[in-house]
C-alpha cells in the first residue's frame, strides 16, 4: 500500500493513504542503515501491521521530485507566503529573506496580503505593487470577508504547496476557510499522539483531494540567510537583471560603484526603491557575516 507521509513526530510518521484514512507507521531499519530519513511529504510503500488501529510501518521511499532544506520536505511543487497588511505591519526584510530561500531551493513562491480591511486600497495596491517585479505572483486577501479565497484555491489546486508566514498573519484563518476538514486530520493526529496543542509546533501536511496537499509550517519571527556570499545575492533580485549589461562594471554588485545602471533604474521609477534599499541592508548583512 503506497501514501504520502504528512506529519512526523517522536520516530513516527504519520501517513495518508487515500481512500483509507492515516496510519500510524515506524521507518524500518534500512533507512537508518543507508542513511536515509524520511520527510515530511514524501510518498513512501508501506505494510499494515493493523488496519483497526491504523498501525504500520514504512516499507518504502518512493523517488522524491523535490527536497527542501527549510523547512524539511519532499514534493513541494510550491511555496505561499503569507503576511498581513497591518496588524501585525509587514517586515519586508523576511519577506526578502523567505523568497530568497525558497528561490535559492528552486521553489516558486506565491505572495499573499492578508487583512487588506485594514488599510486603504490604494495602500494595499501600493505594497503590492512592491514585488511587481520580483518574479512572484501576488495576491490581495482579506480572509475574514473571503476576499481573495477562490483565487488562492485555484493555485492550490492539484500542487503540493508549503504555506508559511509570521504568527498572527491569518494563515491558519486562511486554510481552515479554504478547506475546513483540514481540522479533522488535526484531530485524527491528536488522538493518536495525545500531545495536543503540542503538534503545532511541527511541520504538517494536509492531504485535501484531488492531489491538493497543503503544508502548514510553525510561524516564524526570523530568518537566516546562510552559506551565501554578498555577491550572490543580486541574482534573488529579478527586477535588477534588465539593468545588468548596462553598468559599468561586469561584476557590479549596486552599491557603491559608480555609473550603476540599478541605481540609475531605482532613481527613475523603474525599480521600487523599497525592494532596493531592502537589497543593500541583505548586502551590508552578508557582507558584514563575511568579515567575522
Amino acid at each position: 500500500m503506497q501514501g504520502k507521509i504528512i506529519k512526523g513526530i517522536a520516530g513516527f510518521y504519520y501517513v495518508h493513504v487515500p481512500g483509507h484514512g492515516v496510519y500510524q507507521c515506524r521507518a524500518r531499519g534500512l533507512f537508518r542503515k543507508d542513511d536515509l530519513k524520511p520527510l515530511v511529504g514524501d510518498d513512501v510503500g508501506i505494510e499494515i501491521i493493523s488496519d483497526t488501529d491504523k498501525e504500520g510501518n514504512i516499507t518504502q521511499l518512493l523517488p522524491r521530485r523535490s527536497e527542501l532544506i527549510r523547512p524539511a520536505s519532499a514534493n513541494v511543487d510550491q511555496a505561499m507566503i503569507v503576511f498581513a497588511v497591518m496588524n501585525p505591519k509587514p517586515n519586508l526584510g523576511l519577506l526578502d529573506r523567505f523568497l530568497i530561500i525558497m528561490n535559492r531551493q528552486g521553489i516558486d513562491t506565491v505572495i499573499v496580503f492578508n487583512k487588506t480591511d485594514l488599510v486603504t486600497e490604494a495602500e494595499a495596491a501600493a505594497l503590492a505593487d512592491t514585488y511587481s517585479g520580483s518574479g512572484c505572483r501576488v495576491i490581495l486577501a482579506c480572509v475574514r470577508e473571503g476576499k481573495g479565497l477562490e483565487k488562492i484555491r485555484g493555485i492550490l489546486s492539484g500542487r503540493t504547496t508549503v504555506v508559511a508566514g509570521p504568527s498572527g498573519v491569518g494563515k491558519s484563518s486562511m486554510t481552515n476557510k479554504l478547506y475546513p476538514e483540514a481540522k479533522m486530520q488535526t484531530g485524527e493526529i491528536s488522538r493518536k499522539v495525545k500531545r495536543g496543542k503540542q503538534t503545532t509546533r511541527h511541520t504538517e501536511l494536509f492531504a485535501l483531494g484531488g492531489g491538493t496537499y497543503i503544508m502548514d509550517t510553525p510561524g516564524f519571527s526570523s530568518l537566516y540567510l546562510t552559506d551565501m556570499e554578498p555577491e550572490e545575492l543580486k541574482a534573488y533580485y529579478p527586477e535588477f537583471e534588465a539593468f545588468f549589461r548596462d553598468c559599468r562594471f561586469a561584476g557590479c554588485n549596486h552599491i557603491n560603484e559608480p555609473d550603476c545602471a540599478v541605481k540609475d533604474a531605482v532613481k527613475a521609477g523603474k525599480i521600487n526603491r523599497d525592494r532596493y534599499e531592502g537589497y543593500k541592508l541583505l548586502y551590508e548583512e552578508l557582507s558584514s557575516l563575511r568579515r567575522y
